[in-house]
């Protein structure tokens, strides 16, 4: 594959460089698509995406992630041909439009990629690190046993804090979110094992492939709750959801009470987002937090 003349101008960024040291073989175009992303045409016809990462460990961590999440055998991911400090080497996804048939197999991969499980809540990927990230917020894989107050601690305070210290959040409607994870070991449900999570499962990470097959891309992956990558996708959209559940629901039932329970795993990513992204996502957190803590 080739690209349009002019389009392999600007590569500041050294993307055909890393490109033809990781896969071995031959540029023969460059295709920005953002500030920190590229595509690359190889002489065999592929093409690949160098994803530029300006976070320390940042591309570590997400490469370490694809490949714990490819290790399980599940859900289909980008294969990653390699990284250095700042960049980040992987296949390009060929995208087609979403179906049910993708999104009943998508639910059941899922399943089985929770399944596949982590050593303890907060447990990093092998080979990546403590100190990680969730888009471009930093995010500590940092390990425990109880998930009610590893997710308070580690998930929802963390995010919480800062926001308030930005004044996204004010002081006086902090009380909320600490009062709902106070509750959290009853609001939690049953216990459950370190499922294996993607942990940023928006819909802009959910490719659906031309093949019929999602793939997932720009995991936060660690240990963690099964419910939380489940609530990102119904907190931010995505194509045939009820078609997902169902396949997801088919291989591994969810627990009773497990709708009443989406706005306490909604609260990390709204948090997350509020520190981002202002005001807005910070009004939907203290919204459900209200909503759970008088549940």
């Amino acid at each position: 594959m080739t690209f349009p003349s002019g389009s392999a101008a600007q590569d500041g960024d050294g993307a055909r460089a890393v490109a033809a040291r990781f896969t071995e073989r031959t540029v023969t175009g460059v295709r920005a698509l953002s500030g920190s992303l590229a595509e690359v045409a190889l002489d065999d016809g592929r093409v690949v995406v160098v994803k530029r990462a300006d976070g320390v460990g940042a591309a570590r961590a997400e490469a370490a992630g694809l490949r714990w999440l490819a290790g399980a055998g599940t859900v289909r991911v980008p294969v990653v041909h390699g990284h250095d400090a700042r960049r980040l080497v992987v296949d390009l996804v060929t995208q087609g439009p979403p179906g049910r048939e993708a999104a009943v197999r998508f639910g059941r991969d899922l399943a089985a990629l929770h399944a596949a499980g982590a050593p303890a809540f907060g447990a990093p990927p092998p080979g990546g690190p403590v100190e990680a990230y969730i888009g471009l917020a930093p995010m500590r894989n940092v390990t425990g046993d109880d998930w009610p107050g590893w997710y308070a601690e580690h998930r929802v305070l963390p995010y919480l804090r800062r926001a308030v210290d930005d004044g996204t959040v004010r002081a006086g409607e902090a009380g909320v979110v600490e009062r709902v994870c106070e509750r959290l070991p009853e609001l939690a449900g049953p216990a459950e094992p370190p499922a294996r999570l993607h942990g940023d499962l928006w819909n802009g990470n959910v490719l659906w492939g031309d093949d019929g097959h999602v793939r997932l891309i720009d995991p936060a992956a660690h240990g963690g709750h099964r419910e939380t990558d489940l609530a990102m996708l119904r907190l931010f959209g995505c194509p045939h959801l009820d078609a997902v559940l169902d396949g997801y629901q088919r291989v591994a039932p969810l627990a009773d009470g497990w709708e009443a329970r989406v706005g306490v795993h909604q609260l990390f990513p709204l948090l997350v987002h509020a520190v981002l992204f202002g005001r807005g996502y910070a009004e939907q957190a203290l919204a459900v937090a209200r909503s759970a803590a008088a549940g």
